[in-house]
């Protein structure tokens, strides 16, 4: 910020100052689409306390700290909103870190809900904190801010873009949809291991979501696709 050299402008940062613009729209109004990124299916949600693996061709495991919202599209095609939930949208930082064009694949990892559904939650100030316990020490931990009030899109607009493809409005499907994080362990140098617990609260979302990492340190093995 003292350089004398024109500050470059990542793609990150042109996203998020759309979102400051245009992410909370009049209410009946479209804001600007924000950026995310497809988690994967069902199969990969894990519960309170299960583990969150870190694959043999995974390059590292980190917790992202954030709520989520829980949907279920109804019969008639319109999605309903269930309720909010604590979630650790687990990822692969240093794969993201190689080339932003991996931040799409860096998200395809097990992820972690729970342990309470909130209803009616309120959603506009939210304070929690997230820390890792190694060896029954707190090894790190860090304060983080979520709610609307502190998110460049409302969740009205976050819903919007992501009910608006017919694909996402199948009668039956559920579709957690995450909030964003601003806190991160990685952020800071540390590199979870084996073992470590990542543990998530967060004022008036009940108790707090925990999950052991799991690295899976068995050889890379190449996956051969045969023909018909």
């Amino acid at each position: 910020m003292h350089s004398t050299q024109p500050a470059v402008i990542t793609d990150s940062m042109r996203m998020y100052q759309s979102g400051l613009e245009g992410g909370h729209p009049a209410r009946g109004a479209i804001g600007v689409p924000p950026e995310w990124f497809y988690k994967g299916c069902g199969t990969i949600l894990r519960a309170h306390a299960e583990a969150l693996e870190v694959p043999a061709f995974g390059l590292d495991g980190g917790e992202e700290a954030e709520v989520a919202g829980a949907y279920l599209v109804a019969p008639d095609g319109q999605p309903r909103r269930l309720g909010l939930v604590l979630a650790n949208e687990f990822s692969d930082h240093k794969m993201e870190q190689q080339n932003y064009l991996y931040l799409a694949p860096s998200k395809l990892r097990t992820y972690a809900i729970g342990p309470e559904l909130i209803l009616n939650a309120d959603f506009n100030d939210a304070r929690g904190t997230v820390r890792i316990v190694r060896s029954s020490q707190a090894l790190w931990s860090k304060s983080f801010a979520t709610g609307e009030k502190n998110m460049s899109h409302s969740v009205a607009n976050l819903e919007h873009h992501h009910f608006k493809y017919p694909a996402h409005c199948r009668p039956g499907d559920v579709h957690i949809h995450f909030f964003g994080a601003d806190a991160f362990s990685f952020g800071d140098g540390v590199e979870l291991l084996d073992g470590d617990i990542m543990e998530i609260e967060l004022a008036g979302f009940g108790r707090p979501l925990r999950n052991p990492v799991r690295v899976n340190r068995s050889p890379q093995q190449l996956v051969s696709v045969k023909g018909l």
